[in-house]
């Protein structure tokens, strides 16, 4: 039998409830926008899904085709691509699922936020389902400091493009799409805050 770290690797907590739900359901086409690592793909390569992933350095990309080449290597590496998320080259209506974890607050304005939003809706099928966990400035709002747009300094001295729920809000109806959990935001010790927004598409 083997161990939950074997299985899963390090896959964030948020999209392991995704899984347990079945809102990422057997087989999907899923696409990792800004993969990293890929912590958050062993389990799906291992159980099968379609994987691809995008991220901007390139040996991000590397390692990922490598676990892929281990644990599902019946997929090609040309679906693990070393490039922006704004100018993916996948087809539009690509996937059932993207996930973005930890991407979206690296946002160097609201025009690259929107660039890169944009790009991976554009992604999704009808019907399918936007996983994203980004910083947010909700519930440390008096601990942030206005840098210029929504780019603030957090108190451990580190700079984050930060939304609100206003915003997270008004996003999801101008996409048109629909809330599939409420705003959830973890505070880490007055030191950071972090927002899971998922939203189905159409």
């Amino acid at each position: 039998m083997r161990d939950l770290v074997t299985e899963f690797g390090r896959i964030d907590i948020y999209v392991f409830d995704q899984l347990l739900r079945g809102n990422i359901p057997p087989g999907a086409r899923v696409l990792d926008a800004g993969c990293g690592g890929g912590r958050n793909l062993i389990y799906l390569l291992r159980a099968g899904y379609e994987i691809f992933a995008v991220d901007s350095n390139p040996d991000n990309v590397e390692k990922v085709r490598g676990l892929a080449a281990s644990l599902a290597p019946r997929l090609p590496r040309t679906n693990f691509r070393a490039e922006a998320i704004e100018t993916m080259t996948f087809p539009d209506e690509f996937v059932d699922v993207v996930l973005s974890s930890a991407v979206l607050h690296f946002a160097r304005d609201d025009a690259h936020f929107q660039a890169m939003l944009r790009a991976m809706w554009r992604m999704l099928a009808p019907g399918g389902l936007f996983f994203c966990r980004l910083a947010s400035s909700i519930g440390i709002e008096n601990r942030v400091e206005a840098l210029e747009g929504r780019r603030h300094a957090l108190p451990y001295g580190t700079e984050r493009f930060l939304v609100d729920e206003p915003m997270l809000l008004k996003a999801t109806g101008e996409l048109g799409g629909t809330l599939v959990d409420p705003l959830k935001t973890t505070i880490v010790q007055d030191l950071r805050a972090m927002t899971t927004w998922v939203v189905r598409k159409g």
